[in-house]
């Protein structure tokens, strides 16, 4: 049975999207990390990356805003 015209397109439209979806898209339900990242375990190395950029951001803050308030 012959394909229908622009199957092709539409087939190369649905992979991008999948591969937008499990390799680049952040998942609020799983942490704010892609499926791709939960499905090999990186979830916890990138959570703790996150958490060390955040308390430097903060602390960095800190200083920031104390220094400019004397």
């Amino acid at each position: 049975m012959p394909r229908a015209p622009g199957t092709a397109e539409v087939d190369l439209h649905i992979a991008r999207f999948v591969a937008y979806y499990n390799h680049e898209r952040l998942h609020e339900a799983i942490g704010n990390v892609t499926p791709d990242d939960m499905y090999y375990g990186r979830q916890p190395a990138i959570l703790s990356r996150r958490e060390k950029v955040k308390r430097l951001t903060l602390e960095r803050r800190k200083k920031e805003n104390l220094r400019n308030a004397a």
